[in-house]
């Protein structure tokens, strides 16, 4: 019997459980993660991991002692089969079973792949999501190599810079009609994708995957518009989706992600979610963050409410992507805007500093800013304070943007 068990030992789970103990909870806590290693990072997983920029020890979300020293049972190598929300207990893989007094799930997400009626299960072809995963390809990322990118979202693109940089041949298809269609303003796009053909890179868009060719193992590609490509290997970025299997099973609420109330809380009562699983109100809509922002904030808000607190949770939406020199940060959520207003702040230390205002009618929503922290600040703080600089103002660069705060 544990008296909080929490499956998912991810960001939010680790967030979870520290927070718990923050909060001078006494009870006994279990953290149950299906990966073999202590919780991590995943953000450099992509970037600073892949390139041989980080050691395995500092992906670590805590040092392995905190556990421990915090009387956190965390059981790594773990998978649950199944939870039983009368009983109130998981049944692990092996068949033994765990009783709980509340339970938390922050199973986060799986990667799309591809079906292997189209080449999907050959050799060489990867995704990115979990440590192991990127530790199987790490070898394919040699000079002179050819690697074929599938999809053009923030993965597939941070994927694709990491192999540009190492003098690799790299190919980027996306179906959409643009990179980053479903995410960002068409301005946006257009600044990643001259920054991608830049390094060399080759961009196809509006073309798809026919199929993968190869015995055995991935030597070519044949692509919707005809053409063939060979290559060495392929990375897979097309998208994640909500690990609901547990959740569903127990027959909880599912809606785009485990469906919770604004205080985390499951259609059990005992049950809370937080993190990539987890759909939950949102200014009159239900949403689903995917960000290490909403998985600490909102785990940290569950935690308090598994102690009674009856805190609902206010998402300030943010997130960020690293690209070769260019750090995108972004502010807010871009849903329904119908203007975007551009800011150039221009170039310093060899790098240009350029911003994009998304606003819907007179209502500024969200920010990306490029190599600009400034307007990223900025922007976040007139969104999450429900300000709306006049447009006019935000695009002329004399504009100082710290005064917009105090209009």
């Amino acid at each position: 019997m544990s008296d909080i068990v929490v499956i998912g030992a991810g960001q939010a789970g680790a967030a979870l459980v520290a927070k718990l103990r923050h909060l001078k909870f006494e009870g006994s806590i279990t953290l149950i993660g299906e990966e073999p290693v202590p919780p991590y990072q995943r953000p450099p997983l992509s970037k600073a991991y892949l390139l041989g920029e980080m050691e395995l020890s500092r992906l670590y979300l805590r040092p392995e002692s905190f556990y421990p020293e915090h009387d956190i049972d965390l059981k790594t190598g773990t998978r649950v089969e199944r939870i039983d929300p009368v009983a109130k207990t998981v049944t692990f893989e092996n068949g033994e079973t765990l009783g709980y007094g509340q339970l938390a799930l922050t199973t986060g997400s799986l990667p799309n792949r591809l079906p292997a009626a189209i080449g999907g299960d050959l050799g060489g072809v990867y995704t990115v999501r979990t440590l192991a995963d990127v530790d199987a390809m790490a070898h394919e990322f040699a000079e002179g190599r050819r690697v074929l990118v599938i999809g053009g979202g923030y993965i597939g693109l941070e994927a694709a810079a990491v192999a540009a940089k190492k003098g690799m041949q790299v190919t980027i298809v996306e179906m959409a009609q643009r990179i980053l269609q479903r995410v960002a303003a068409p301005e946006t796009s257009e600044y990643f994708r001259a920054l991608h053909k830049a390094h060399g890179a080759t961009i196809l868009e509006e073309v798809g995957l026919s199929k993968l060719t190869g015995e055995g193992h991935v030597s070519g590609a044949e692509l919707t518009d005809g053409s063939t490509i060979d290559v060495d290997f392929v990375v897979v970025g097309v998208g994640i989706k909500p690990d609901v299997a547990l959740a569903d099973a127990a027959g909880l609420a599912i809606d785009n992600g485990i469906k919770t109330d604004a205080q985390g809380r499951t259609s059990d009562t005992s049950i809370f979610a937080a993190g990539d699983c987890a759909s939950f109100p949102y200014k009159g809509e239900r949403i689903r963050l995917e960000s290490v922002g909403n998985a600490i904030d909102q785990a940290e808000v569950v935690a308090q409410n598994m102690l009674g607190a009856g805190k609902d949770y206010i998402a300030k939406p943010w997130f960020w992507s690293d690209q070769y020199d260019t750090k995108l940060q972004i502010a807010g959520l871009n849903t329904g805007y119908d203007r975007v207003v551009t800011r150039d702040d221009g170039t310093e230390d060899g790098k240009t500093s350029v911003s994009y205002w998304y606003y819907a009618g007179e209502t500024l929503v969200a920010v990306d800013a490029m190599n600009d922290p400034r307007a990223y600040m900025v922007g976040k703080r007139l969104i999450e304070g429900g300000k709306s600089p006049d447009p006019e103002a935000v695009g002329n660069p004399e504009t100082d943007l710290k005064a917009l705060l105090k209009a």
